[in-house]
């Protein structure tokens, strides 16, 4: 795998953040989109705040190695079995960061109005500073990341068919969000490939 540049830790400190950049070309993402939103069995996230049971706008997926579990939001979910395009994506996605995954938690924004808070990415099922790798296919969204403790910021645009490799002590220390956006009407997927304790 060659890259046009070398790709660098987008963050000053306190963890890890590569970018780099578009690894599926145009014709890829659109194809793998298109694939996804076909074959892929999307549901509203169900998440628990103040007590209540809420349904978000975007629609989510949870594939995973058999037996494997995730829980956030206070919701358990159990892992789809992996179908074959995923699959491939895996292994792409694990000889560019290195890394080995046995989940992927799949988000659908219809457009930029849905977005996600604030939040990290540290529950216990996830094994502690691997690698979460982020990668983004359709609408070009901007992700933001903010410091625990002194609110400093770090934004980037994710382009279409790009990845984003978390790792380190960065959920120990940053924040991460999909700030909405009003005028973005496309739609966006995002897959972040996981490694939990089995």
């Amino acid at each position: 795998m060659s890259f046009l540049f070398e790709p660098e830790n987008l963050l000053p400190k306190d963890g890890i953040a590569i970018y780099h950049g578009v690894v599926f070309n145009e014709k890829e993402a659109t194809q793998i989109s298109k694939e996804l939103l076909d074959t892929i069995p999307w549901k509203q996230d169900e998440v628990v705040m103040f007590g209540k049971k809420i349904m978000t706008k975007r629609k989510v997926a949870w594939y995973a190695d058999v037996g494997i579990t995730y829980t956030y939001a206070g919701v358990k979910k159990s892992g789809l079995q992996w179908t074959e395009p995923l699959l491939e994506i895996k292994q792409k996605i694990e000889a560019i960061t290195g890394a080995s995954y046995n989940a992927c938690l799949l988000n659908l924004y219809h457009e930029g109005e849905e977005g996600m808070g604030w939040h990290r990415d540290n529950e216990k099922e996830i094994v502690a500073e691997s690698s979460i790798a982020s990668v983004s296919l359709g609408a070009v969204r901007k992700f933001a990341f903010k410091h625990a403790t002194n609110n400093e910021r770090v934004d980037i645009e994710l382009e279409n068919g790009s990845l984003l490799d978390m790792k380190g002590e960065i959920q120990a220390h940053w924040y991460h969000s999909l700030p909405k956006s009003m005028r973005i009407k496309q739609l966006r997927i995002n897959l972040t490939f996981r490694l939990m304790h089995a």
